[in-house]
């Protein structure tokens, strides 16, 4: 039997896809402010300040985005740094954005995305008790905006955080 190479699953590159993806994950700075009850009932406002680095793996099929903040009571008591992982890019299969993500507080998500001209949009797949919906607005592309928005038990979208991302 000879082996007919163009049956040979290859790997897949989606470069329209991954490269208006990737004007959205570039190594960045960025200040915030975490609202009034934001990292749930009854918790302080906070700033943070932090950072995100990323890398393409497998070929550019992915883009792995590494971020840390550091997060302050209004008055400047340190109160926690916050660390994530986070692996995106372009699924065939659903024609869609996929991410995943797992920080250092036990949380982890499989999410679903889509770009809507300088706007990119990732919300949790599934029924959590507790989602988590991503934005990101790069109209200005030196002060990219980043939402951090829950929704508990199916209630209304709340904005935990908003960020001012600055490329470095």
């Amino acid at each position: 039997m000879v082996a007919d190479p163009d049956m040979i699953p290859k790997p897949n590159v989606a470069e329209p896809e991954m490269k208006a993806l990737a004007r959205f994950c570039r190594d960045m700075t960025r200040t915030a402010v975490v609202e009034t009850g934001g990292m749930g009932p009854g918790t302080p406002a906070m700033t943070a300040r932090g950072s995100g680095r990323h890398e393409r793996i497998q070929d550019g099929r992915w883009i792995v985005g590494t971020y840390e903040q550091d997060q302050f009571l209004l008055d400047g008591t340190p109160m926690l740094t916050w660390q994530l992982h986070w692996v995106v890019g372009w699924d065939p299969a659903s024609g869609g954005y996929r991410a995943t993500f797992a920080d250092n507080a036990g949380r982890c998500s499989l999410m679903r995305g889509h770009i809507d001209g300088d706007r990119l949009a990732f919300e949790a797949i599934g029924e959590p008790t507790f989602r988590l919906r991503l934005m990101w607005d790069a109209t200005d592309p030196l002060d990219v905006l980043w939402r951090n928005e829950t929704s508990v038990d199916g209630g209304p979208w709340t904005l935990v955080e908003a960020y001012h991302c600055t490329p470095v």
